[in-house]
């Protein structure tokens, strides 16, 4: 058996085979390309896609699939609408509905004085109109 294939069993009894409909895809490569791609990032979770790919190849392969003209958000999604249904009904209990609903506000007295990092720092224009920043050393 080869590497990938053992990776693609490794793969079979994974949570993300539940989350994607292989079958929602134009190309049935796509729905396992995904499937292998929602696993890689949910075992480096919060890491980059570098991180998670762990080789050049994947990584590459990453970027492809999701620049890929034939990769609708449906596509994705269809799966794990499907098993958000499946785990409702299974369910006998209360279902609880979370929501973050944090906001952030970037508002400031100065919005000029974005990117000046001290009050001793001054923006000038020169007089070809160039910015200039002068500011004075600690």
């Amino acid at each position: 058996m080869s590497v990938r294939n053992d990776v693609m069993a490794d793969n079979d009894g994974h949570w993300s085979k539940r989350e994607i409909d292989a079958g929602s895809f134009k190309d049935a490569r796509l729905g396992r390309r995904c499937s292998e791609l929602l696993r890689q990032l949910g075992e480096h979770m919060g890491g980059s896609i570098p991180f998670a790919c762990q080789d050049w190849a994947n990584t590459k392969a990453a970027y492809r699939f999701f620049s890929n003209p034939n990769v609708e958000e449906g596509d994705i999604l269809n799966g794990h609408f499907a098993a958000t249904a499946r785990r409702y009904n299974a369910c006998n209990g209360p279902i609880l509905v979370l929501q973050d609903t944090t906001e952030f506000t970037y508002q400031r007295r100065n919005p000029h004085a974005v990117g000046l990092p001290r009050a001793s720092t001054v923006a000038e224009t020169n007089r070809s109109g160039c910015a200039t920043i002068r500011s004075a050393g600690y």
